[in-house]
Parts: structure tokens; C-alpha cells; sequence
């Protein structure tokens, strides 16, 4: 019984971490950010948007803005989509570069106010150039391997990029011109030229109805019938159980 209540105890803790749920219909829903993501990271190329999903970052935003993405496991359409979105890692802005996840500018942030960053980091377990305490980490990026460019399914993650992701918010004191990134080669956080053309993934706000039940099975023409005939030698057995009873030969007389 000790056993039995670790391994459960476990298996409850296991649970917990668990953040990131495949909602179905090309959706994860993360319990932590409570924000839904679209799961393609390319959906912008393979929807046929653009050549290959790459896009400046006024345009990533319009694009983002404007997605109508249809749900085909709940039959709905959503349209309240953004760009991933980062707040202050600490009480105020602090771009001064770290690699301990301690400051906005730098690599290793886990914390849930970087969206791009959290999911890279916490969701799919990749890791960072750096460690926390400034050593190389050779299996580094998308592919464990240190290895730059192209694309993986990573976890339930679909064409994540080896590249950069433009972050939506424009509130951090950042050089004109320029906006918040997220580089999923280094998995460093920082802010890019804005005219330079880096990836885009849709996120919107919240979970998704969860997906209706099957509705139950019809049987077989030859299926049905064998049930309807059971019912009826049911009924047949009933009835003859009745009548058996009611002509029984009392005990004294049979006697």
C-alpha cells in the first residue's frame, strides 16, 4: 500500500508540471501562461501566407492580427490572435545582459512573463547557449546538438524554427526602430531591427471549449436484430416462468 501511494504520488506530481496540452484541431493550450498556441511555428508559410513565414515586424503583427484560423475539431473560427508577448522579468525593465534568466536581455529566462521564451525553456525543455552559471552548453537550440537553421517538430511543437520570433509588445525601452525578439537558435531573448524579417507564431488568449464527446455507436442492421431477438426470448422465458407458477400442482396434492 506504501508503494502504491508513492507511484501515485508521482505519477500526481508528474501531472502538475505538465504545461502544455494538445487541444486538438492544430491547438496547445499552455495551464501556466493559460494562453493557446497555434501548433504550427511556421503557420504563416505552410498556410500559404507567405513564402517562408518570415516577415518584418509591423507586418508579423498584422498578420497575427488579421488570422482567422479555423478550428476543425470544435467547428469554430478564432480570430483573437497576437504575437507571443513578454512583461518584466523583474519589478521594472532591466536590459542589461544576463544569461541566469535574471534580466529581460540574455538567455535561460524561465520566467512566465517571456511567453516565447517559457515555452522554449519550461514547455519543450530546450536549452540556451549559455548555462545559468556562463558555461557553453554544446546541446544547445532546437536540435540538442548545437546545430542553427532549418526547422523541427520538438514535443508537440510543429516546424519550430531555428531563427528568431518577433515578440509583440513594443512597451519595453528598447532603441527606436527596434522590437522585441526571441532567438530559438541561442534561446536568447533580446530585441531585433525591426525592418529585419524574422518568424511568427500566433498565440490567442485562454483555452478552447473542449471538444464534444463521439456520439455513441449505431449497431449493425444484423447487430440490432440479434439484440431484439434476445429481448424477445427474454420476454417468452418471462412469461412462461409466470404461467409455470400459477399451474404448479400444490405440494399436498402431489403428495
Amino acid at each position: 500500500m506504501v508503494l502504491a501511494a508513492a507511484a501515485a504520488l508521482i505519477a500526481a506530481s508528474g501531472g502538475a508540471q505538465a504545461a502544455l496540452h494538445d487541444r486538438g484541431g492544430g491547438l496547445l493550450y499552455d495551464d501556466v501562461l493559460n494562453v493557446t498556441w497555434l501548433q504550427d511555428a511556421n503557420y504563416a508559410m505552410t498556410s500559404g501566407y507567405d513564402t517562408d513565414g518570415r516577415m518584418n515586424w509591423i507586418a508579423a503583427n498584422a498578420w497575427a492580427a488579421n488570422l482567422v484560423y479555423h478550428d476543425s475539431v470544435r467547428n469554430v473560427d478564432y480570430s483573437d490572435w497576437r504575437l507571443a508577448a513578454s512583461t518584466p522579468v523583474g519589478a521594472t525593465w532591466n536590459f542589461n545582459m544576463s544569461n541566469n534568466g535574471s534580466t529581460d536581455s540574455g538567455q535561460n529566462i524561465t520566467s512566465p512573463h517571456s511567453e516565447l521564451s517559457y515555452m522554449y525553456h519550461v514547455d519543450l525543455g530546450l536549452k540556451s547557449y549559455y548555462s545559468p552559471t556562463d558555461t557553453l552548453q554544446p546541446d544547445f537550440g532546437i536540435f540538442g546538438n548545437g546545430s542553427s537553421f532549418g526547422q523541427k517538430d520538438v514535443g508537440l511543437v510543429k516546424n519550430l524554427q531555428s531563427w528568431a520570433y518577433w515578440i509583440g509588445a513594443e512597451n519595453a525601452p528598447i532603441p527606436a526602430n527596434y522590437a522585441p525578439s526571441f532567438s530559438t537558435m541561442t534561446g536568447h531573448q533580446g530585441y531585433f531591427y525591426q525592418p529585419s524579417e524574422l518568424s511568427a507564431w500566433a498565440v490567442r488568449p485562454g483555452d478552447v471549449a473542449p471538444a464534444a464527446p463521439p456520439p455513441p455507436p449505431i449497431p449493425e442492421p444484423d447487430t440490432y436484430a440479434l439484440m431484439l431477438a434476445g429481448l424477445g426470448m427474454l420476454g417468452v422465458v418471462a412469461r412462461r416462468s409466470h404461467l409455470f407458477r400459477r399451474t404448479r400442482i400444490p405440494a399436498s396434492i402431489a403428495c
